[in-house]
């Protein structure tokens, strides 16, 4: 896994946003069921939220971060200094290596002389295909700020696509916005 780099915020966005493009990216949640979400009113940014190992914050982590501002006040959360929650995002790349095998067209090419004649086996030869691309995952965590526990989480992962880096503020709401589907609550009232 390498450091978040602005290619791979960007990619990661861009794969999330792609709602028409297949396959759709994998999105998985889940929040912690002893915690009454209703005692949680306010929240803030994690410091260390999206930010790479230099320590800096790209334009695309910029655009996470108010997309997810926007998706927290829009479920009735004030931001605070001394905050209910803390939210942390991060952007993860890995390259991914598909090996798969399909039956050949035709008989293999010792075998040639058969094919007028009689079928040959269908086991006797294979193409061998190999895809490699990269895939991204965008991560947000809802943290206790008192506890310091996770209560909340959404992951959505795919593959990126390279034409997919235009428009990144809109293509980070969206992306963002499809996490935040997950998440069932609302300030103060506990489930929405």
């Amino acid at each position: 896994m390498e450091t978040v780099t602005f290619r791979s915020v960007v990619g990661a966005v861009a794969l999330l946003l792609t709602a028409c493009a297949a396959p759709q990216p994998e999105i998985r949640s889940n929040f912690d069921r002893s915690v009454d979400f209703a005692q949680y009113r306010t929240y803030n940014i994690m410091e260390s939220a999206g930010r790479n190992a230099e320590g800096y914050e790209t334009l695309v982590g910029q655009s996470i971060r108010a997309a997810v501002e926007q998706e927290m006040e829009s479920r009735g959360y004030v931001k605070d200094a001394d905050p209910d929650l803390l939210v942390n995002y991060s952007v993860t790349v890995r390259s991914v290596q598909k090996v798969s095998q399909v039956p050949a067209a035709g008989p293999p090419a010792p075998y040639y002389y058969r094919g007028p004649y009689y079928g040959t086996w269908p086991s006797y030869n294979y193409d061998t295909w190999v895809r490699e691309y990269d895939e991204g995952t965008l991560l947000i965590d809802v943290v206790d700020s008192k506890r310091q526990q996770l209560v909340w989480e959404a992951a959505g992962t795919g593959r990126l696509r390279k034409a997919l880096t235009e428009d990144t503020d809109a293509r980070a709401r969206s992306a963002v916005a499809m996490l935040f589907q997950r998440y069932p609550f609302r300030a103060g009232s506990g489930a929405g």
